[in-house]
């Protein structure tokens, strides 16, 4: 295998769980907008059983832990809530998961280009990749506000890879959700799943084509499915 064996190949990563253990950091912010509605705080272990589809979703997730259900219009509020709590200090507790640096200096590397696709938004992603000081090494960040259809749905991952300058037909999604999954797969694009994410079913079960424990696993796959 060469350097450049990767080149025009796209690896797609998921952030939330995938890139970025972000638990501690969605747990304030949820907690503070819960604190509006003067309903329970949830640990971070089940923050990382609710997280994967938006603020929005994550909130009413959380909600229903208590049996609680908000309007629309009320529920648009504490998003907006959640989001000026979040920003105030987006990776005060944030870090990158062991291993992601050096996959990612590898895969690049090797010629890969490297992109975020994530149900986040995308301006709290860049704000996100930002403080972690890894921006620059992304050629897309799309969050689920940029595109018509949000993952699970595969126009996500194409128009990520699209906007990276690559191709779907030599891309590889990395994630850690059934979400991440299906949206590969409806891309025809294989996928990874990490074990130490935020999984909402078993890593094992998710029909994706291979399960890490550690990013040090990456490389190895992304050459044996997008190599030339």
């Amino acid at each position: 295998m060469t350097a450049g064996d990767l080149a025009g190949a796209t690896i797609v990563f998921d952030l939330d769980g995938t890139l970025v253990d972000t638990a501690p950091d969605l747990v304030r912010a949820l907690n503070q907008t819960l604190d509006l509605e003067g309903l329970p705080n949830v640990p971070a272990s089940a923050v990382r059983r609710i997280v994967g589809q938006g603020a929005r979703v994550m909130i009413e997730r959380a909600a229903a832990l208590a049996n609680a259900h908000f309007s629309p219009a009320r529920l648009e509020q504490l998003t907006d809530a959640f989001v000026h709590f979040y920003k105030a200090d987006i990776a005060g507790a944030s870090t990158l998961f062991p291993g992601a640096l050096a996959a990612m200096d590898a895969l690049t590397g090797a010629g890969a280009a490297l992109a975020v696709c994530t149900n986040k938004r995308t301006a709290l992603s860049r704000a996100l990749l930002e403080a972690l000081t890894i921006d620059h090494r992304f050629a897309a960040i799309v969050g689920a506000d940029a595109v018509s259809n949000r993952k699970p749905h595969p126009d996500h991952f194409i128009e990520t890879v699209a906007r990276a300058g690559g191709d779907a037909a030599r891309a590889l999604m990395v994630g850690d959700s059934t979400a991440d999954v299906r949206a590969a797969k409806g891309a025809g694009a294989p996928v990874v799943v990490v074990s130490f994410g935020y999984n909402d079913a078993a890593p094992n079960e998710m029909g994706a084509d291979a399960v890490i424990a550690h990013f040090a696993e990456l490389e190895a796959i992304a050459r044996g499915r997008l190599a030339m």
